[in-house]
């Protein structure tokens, strides 16, 4: 069973800045595509990012220029380094890993952007 587990969450002033981290137990190679996705109370989970293993990352259009999502295959690591932080970003992210028709889900961590 494929495990993702995030971290790097918490409470940020809103201009501030952090760095996600999604560690697989398996090679990150072995994925069609990882990526973010991120629910606030009372909403649906939306996309924030993903990069596939060929390709270019693609981004919402709420992030674009703040956000950046990145891998590291040595360390079968995923990052989404947020910058530019605004209330409206605060939601629980979730990473995501996609290997054909099977889609696996982290725990969620927790993002906090005070006005």
């Amino acid at each position: 069973q494929v495990q993702l587990v995030e971290s790097g969450g918490g409470l940020v002033q809103a201009g501030g800045s952090l760095r996600l981290s999604c560690v697989a137990s398996e090679s990150i190679s072995s994925f069609n595509a990882m990526g973010w996705y991120r629910q606030a109370p009372g909403k649906q989970r939306e996309l924030v990012a993903t990069i596939p293993i060929v390709g270019t990352a693609n981004y919402a259009d709420s992030v674009k220029g703040r956000f950046t999502i990145s891998r590291s295959s040595a360390k079968n690591t995923v990052y989404l380094q947020m910058n530019s932080l605004k209330p409206e970003d605060t939601a629980v992210y979730y990473c995501n890993a996609r290997r054909e028709l099977i889609t696996y889900w982290g725990q969620g961590t927790q993002v906090t952007v005070s006005s």
